[in-house]
């Protein structure tokens, strides 16, 4: 139950705290006065959508507080405990919203998320809005209300999960039947462009090498004579290695006669190792000149067809290995993708039957509901002023088609009168009628095994007389099990509360305030007598203000 609402700094609010009581509260005053703001303060407080605007002008954030007794209610309790936010007997929420339009929200103290603080929320209060009546117009509203009375919310998304991904999977086989189309001449191309490389037996160490290759045979007469020259030079009688063998034979004999020079000894050593290396290699390298001297021609015809497929493929000639293999990956690619559509078929007919399983336990449980609240909301609408009225809720099936939110349309038909035929809601009902329908409703599918407190915004517009006086008493007996806050401006309704808050806005140095102030039983009269009577209030309409609380106790 709700025990209290503490708001700071919100529109024209700057400090109010309001004790609730069990029992049925009203709350009245003129139109404009910030009844509404007080909703909005809850709405809030449960996790309702913040914004910057709302920040009372020249403060920096707004606070809501809303304090509920538990009284062992199990079912919040049981979800603070599996939050860890568990306090004793008592639940606080805090919202807070800064003028950046940031909000933040608590739970017992501790920082939880906004989907949090609405989880928590919807357990202890449930809201029911001025404007619901208007909502019945559109007929996704009729949805909601029966899988709200249903508890179908749950399996509803669960359908709408199953719908998303055969959505999914039916665009897939529709890119991939056409990308196949699409590609069939690409393939074709592909496979004469890979027979080509096959064809040239390309070898990755060919590749790599083959230009150097062609450099040298071209050149090998100028190599044969360059390096003949450096051989002779190294190699001969006088040349370099001869030297460097004598000139180490006689340094060392000079050894025995100088140990310092052992180092010199041993560089010349190294050296003429190196130099005798290098006749070596120059002579394998002069072999290997002279016989590629005869394949220039071969060579020459080789690389210019490497050169062609290079530019077909846009590469480097050690890349066209490359190039034949990732062409080879594209087709490898095509081949798979009859086996990936009939993968992704396969799929969707799996995900077709989950659909309709699940959608058929959907509509069972719509079909149920809908017997039973359409009966519930036909007789409260015998008490509200609509004798001979009824209302039943019509499940449309779409006939084996997939949609969201289940396989059915659901549309709210009435007849308002005896004899009369059912006929869509939007057709049939006036203001008034809509008004009284959307109470109804309003009271059939309120959540009170979760909530033990309801709060009525103004869910009498358009009620008058003795039907409103009706839809007072209404309330009342609600509040003999449950917490009832009523926004109302009908005397009748507001005369049947227990307690009775009045909204009122002031003007003071330059600035808007809204007060909110319990009323005791004289203020009470003066104030139902002013619902009655407007501005002016005579002892009549007083004495019939207090004869109506009077017959209402």
């Amino acid at each position: 139950m709700l025990d209290q609402l503490s708001v700071k700094n919100l529109v024209v609010v700057e400090d109010l705290n309001i004790e609730f009581l069990h029992g049925m509260t009203v709350i009245t005053g003129e139109t404009g006065a910030g009844k509404s703001i007080l909703v909005q303060a809850l709405n809030l407080a449960i996790g309702g959508r913040s914004d910057a605007a709302l920040v009372r002008n020249g403060k920096s954030k707004a606070e809501i507080i809303a304090t509920f007794s538990l009284d062992g209610n199990q079912s919040i309790q049981s979800v603070l405990e599996d939050l860890d936010l568990e306090d004793s007997n008592e639940c606080i929420l805090r919202r807070v919203i800064g003028s950046d339009g940031k909000s933040r929200s608590y739970v017992n103290g501790s920082n939880v998320t906004l989907s949090t603080l609405r989880d928590v929320g919807c357990h202890l209060i449930d809201m029911h809005g001025q404007n619901e009546h208007q909502l019945l117009l559109r007929n996704h509203q009729h949805r909601i209300i029966l899988d709200d009375f249903a508890d179908t919310h749950h399996l509803c998304e669960e359908v709408n999960t199953i719908v998303h991904g055969y959505r999914q999977v039916v665009q897939e086989v529709d890119d991939l039947r056409n990308s196949n189309e699409l590609l069939s001449a690409q393939k074709d191309l592909l496979n004469h462009q890979l027979e080509e490389l096959i064809q040239c037996q390309l070898d990755q160490n060919e590749l790599d090498s083959i230009e150097n290759n062609y450099k040298m045979s071209s050149n090998a007469s100028l190599l044969i004579e360059k390096i003949s020259k450096i051989l002779k030079s190294l190699d001969d009688e006088s040349g370099v290695n001869n030297i460097l063998i004598e000139a180490e034979d006689v340094i060392g004999q000079a050894r025995e006669f100088d140990d310092r020079l052992e180092s010199i000894q041993s560089l010349l050593s190294s050296a003429q190792v190196q130099i005798q290396e290098s006749i070596y290699d120059l002579t394998n390298y002069l072999s290997k000149v002279s016989g590629q001297e005869v394949n220039v021609n071969d060579l020459e015809a080789r690389i210019n067809m490497l050169h062609d497929l290079g530019r077909k493929h846009r590469c480097q000639i050690p890349e066209l290995l490359h190039a034949q293999n990732s062409i080879q990956n594209k087709l490898n690619e095509f081949d798979t993708s009859s086996d990936k559509l009939e993968e992704l078929l396969t799929k969707q007919k799996q995900l077709e039957k989950d659909y309709f399983k699940k959608s058929k336990i959907l509509s069972e449980k719509r079909q149920h509901a809908s017997v039973s609240l359409s009966e519930k909301v036909t007789d409260l609408m015998q008490d509200l002023g609509m004798p001979g009225s009824e209302i039943l809720f019509c499940l449309n099936s779409y006939k084996d088609l997939i949609r969201t939110n289940g396989n059915e349309e659901i549309i709210i038909h009435v007849k308002t009168n005896v004899g009369q035929d059912f006929k869509p809601l939007s057709k049939v009902a006036s203001g008034g009628e809509l008004s009284r329908i959307s109470l109804a409703l309003s009271v059939v599918t309120s959540k009170t095994e979760l909530t033990p407190s309801i709060v009525f915004d103004e869910v009498d517009v358009g009620i008058s007389g003795s039907v409103a006086e009706i839809v007072g008493q209404l309330l009342k007996r609600l509040s003999d099990r449950y917490q009832i806050i009523c926004v109302t401006h009908l005397a009748q309704v507001a005369a049947q509360g227990k307690e009775h808050l009045k909204v009122v806005k002031l003007q003071k140095s330059g600035s808007t305030f809204t007060q909110v102030t319990p009323l005791n039983q004289e203020q009470r009269t003066d104030e139902v007598a002013r619902i009655l009577g407007g501005i002016k209030i005579s002892d009549k309409t007083r004495m019939a203000a207090a004869e109506m609380i009077k017959s209402s106790a």
